[in-house]
């Protein structure tokens, strides 16, 4: 048996890791939009 078998468990939690990554940078962006707007409209 290999010792590069990929835990189902790992891999999992791998990804999910990468998909609140995903969210906490779309939140980060719209948050900087939000308030370039708010300088751009004042």
């Amino acid at each position: 048996m290999p010792r590069e078998t990929t835990n189902p468990l790992t891999q999992h939690h791998e990804t999910a890791v990468e998909g609140e990554r995903g969210a906490l940078v779309a939140v980060l962006v719209m948050v900087i939009l939000g308030v370039a707007g708010i300088f751009a409209v004042s």
